[in-house]
């Protein structure tokens, strides 16, 4: 199972407005720059943020995007879902009708072990936390 482009983008967009948490809009093709991905496809990325809330634009010459919450309030959980939509490695995990071997299925455990993973994982680390390691990652530590 791989995350899409989208998703991984999404994540990398809202770090880089995650370091700027507080401070003025950023424009969305200084984070295109700085992340190296093509501002059309960055567009496209951000669209679903902005309607779900996580992000917000401010028109104008000094307009950009900003983070709509405090970035230790945002996990990567909600961000990968917001453009992905579920996590499930298979459809009967989040819909038993789908399948009709779903209570004789000896494989379906795995299944929901893998997403509550998944879930628990991209969950547990916030925007906050990766703001932090990027900030290493720059000076160089």
């Amino acid at each position: 199972m791989q995350l899409s482009t989208k998703a991984r983008y999404a994540v990398r967009a809202l770090v880089e407005l995650a370091v700027y948490y507080g401070q003025a809009p950023v424009k969305l093709k200084d984070i295109a720059g700085k992340q190296d991905i093509s501002l059309k496809y960055l567009e496209q990325v951000m669209f679903p943020l902005r309607v779900s809330g996580y992000v917000k634009t401010h028109k104008g010459s000094q307009g950009g995007y900003v983070l709509t919450r405090p970035p230790e309030e945002v996990n990567i959980l909600e961000i990968v879902q917001c453009v992905e939509g579920s996590l499930s490695p298979v459809d009967c995990v989040d819909d038993p009708g789908f399948c009709d071997r779903v209570a004789v299925c000896a494989t379906r455990e795995v299944w929901v072990g893998l997403k509550n993973s998944i879930h628990e994982e991209l969950g547990s680390v916030t925007l906050a936390e990766l703001v932090e390691k990027h900030k290493k990652l720059q000076s160089g530590q």
